[in-house]
């Protein structure tokens, strides 16, 4: 092979190189970051085999890099059901917030694939993504309409609903929760769809970007003080939460406790008009002598918690009814874990 020979592949190399570089470059430049404010996103749910209900998200945050990974963050507490005591029990009996308070989805995008977006304006494609959702992450597809908006604004919407499994998420037993709390029966699969405003870096005033919330301060509810109405239903459905655990035939809390009491010190906080009662259940195994006494101290060792995390004690009482107020059979394991809990009931101050 001759030196010219080699010289011209080099130069066809290059030639290639440089206009995929372009390519990139013209795609994703500067990086994008998500105007929460001008996006939405949304998830459809079916009760009783008829019913459609459609929910939204408050707060996320999203960016592309100028490489073109993408990360989508969502704050579960911020769910919105546009009923206040339907958002709480999605927090804490379906998502459990207090535990997973996100879901974050991450992508790749390859810059071939939006080639034409500039000269075409609008177009279809199918991107692979990876969401992480209540400790579980799998890789998805969605189909997508990516629009030019201008120069630097691009929307990316679902070309169609995305199906998602709760059992893929390991969230049935939560459904399982949220259909007795309710009283309804609910599609164990949902449908997402969404509609994101992306805006490019560096061109005037960035879009402000959400502060990652999490907790209570996340959560679409008033500030400050409950009223009576709410401070009673956020107690009975912290009662149906069962993330309140104890070492085998102990009063001993265990620190997988800990998220769940922190959110319940905090609403007992803003009811301050109200005092409340924590109750302690057992199952029917061993003697009633027995269980009575183990209701009545893992009762008395939530209390010593939350008066250790300021809440006053005289705002607080605790009580042990052993097996006597039974939820389920006392036969499978199942019956007897719904038998051994702690539950909170608003009393008059």
């Amino acid at each position: 092979m001759t030196r010219s020979f080699y010289f011209a592949i080099f130069i066809v190399l290059t030639v290639v190189l440089s206009a995929g570089a372009r390519a990139q470059d013209a795609a994703f430049r500067q990086g994008w970051t998500l105007d929460a404010d001008a996006s939405s996103i949304q998830f459809q749910s079916i009760k009783n085999q008829a019913v459609i209900e459609t929910s939204s998200f408050a707060t996320y945050t999203g960016t592309i890099s100028p490489e073109g990974e993408v990360v989508l963050t969502i704050q579960l507490d911020s769910v919105d059901t546009k009923v206040d005591l339907r958002n709480v029990r999605m927090r804490f009996l379906f998502f459990e917030t207090f535990e997973h308070p996100e879901a974050t989805i991450f992508s790749r995008i390859d810059p071939a694939s939006i080639a034409e977006l500039e000269t075409a304006r609008r177009l279809t494609v199918t991107q692979p993504f990876a969401m992480k959702l209540h400790g579980q992450t799998k890789t998805l597809e969605a189909p997508l309409v990516v629009t030019l908006i201008g120069t630097d604004l691009v929307s990316v919407a679902t070309a169609e609903p995305i199906m998602l499994s709760v059992a893929d998420f390991d969230l049935m037993g939560g459904l399982e929760k949220l259909e007795e709390a309710a009283g309804v029966t609910i599609v164990p699969s949902t449908t997402v769809s969404f509609d994101l405003i992306f805006k490019r870096n560096g061109t005037g005033q960035a879009p402000v970007v959400q502060a990652a919330a999490t907790g209570a301060a996340a959560a679409l509810e008033t500030t400050g003080e409950f009223t009576t109405e709410a401070c009673i239903g956020r107690f009975e459905i912290l009662s149906r939460t069962g993330n309140i655990y104890f070492r085998p035939g102990s009063a001993r809390l265990s620190e997988e406790s800990a998220p769940l009491l922190t959110q319940v010190a905090d609403i007992i906080r803003r009811c301050p008009d109200l005092r409340v009662q924590v109750s302690g259940h057992t199952d029917a195994i061993g003697s009633a002598a027995s269980n009575q006494r183990l209701s009545e101290r893992r009762a008395g060792s939530v209390v010593s918690y939350l008066r250790d995390r300021g809440i006053e004690a005289g705002r607080m009482r605790s009580v042990g009814y052993d097996e006597s107020r039974p939820m389920g059979g006392n036969d499978t394991d199942k019956g007897r874990s719904r038998y051994r809990r702690i539950e909170f009931t608003a009393l008059g101050s």
